[in-house]
């Protein structure tokens, strides 16, 4: 049996531009590079970790053909940690931030941002189950999902990486 390649894992190029263009719109409506300023996991900052997000969340819809709003999908993922704060500073504002980040990045996202509801919802529900309260569309699951298996590869990728042996 032949192996898959990393292009297994190549979105089309219609959803490449998608998220390059959303990208860039976001970037100028707003702060989305401020998330370049603070890690996220590991060795990922909060923006490299929503571009992966966002990038899996759309392979996710190609390669398991769900019926979605693309341009919804992109904006949620690329917002849903849109704090603009390192958590990992000790200072007590950030105390509980697996359970207060989406409020936050909710609150900014809609200070710089027009989100419409499916948005909005992706932003609220990412931390479903953290947070009880499950999201109510199919895209905010689909970022719940991409956000959990992203940020499991970016905790746990970098300790295959350190030298056990000098």
């Amino acid at each position: 049996m032949e192996r898959k390649t990393e292009k297994s894992f190549q979105l089309s190029a219609g959803r490449q531009r998608l998220l390059a263009e959303t990208i860039r719109e976001l970037k100028q409506e707003g702060r989305l590079d401020e998330e370049k300023l603070a890690m996220q996991h590991g060795t990922t900052s909060i923006y490299r970790h929503s571009l992966n997000v966002a990038y899996t969340s759309l392979w996710m819809m190609e390669r398991w053909q769900i019926r979605l709003e693309p341009k919804s999908l992109v904006r949620g993922a690329l917002l849903h940690d849109y704090f603009l704060y390192d958590w990992h500073q000790k200072d007590s504002a950030h105390r509980l931030h697996g359970f207060r980040h989406p409020k936050t990045a909710l609150g900014n996202a809609q200070r710089d941002y027009h989100l419409n509801w499916k948005e909005k919802n992706i932003i609220a529900r990412h931390m479903f189950p953290l947070i009880p309260v499950p999201p109510q569309c199919r895209e905010a699951w689909i970022v719940c999902l991409a956000d959990k298996w992203c940020a499991l590869g970016e905790t746990v990728e970098p300790m295959f990486h350190v030298k056990h042996f000098k």
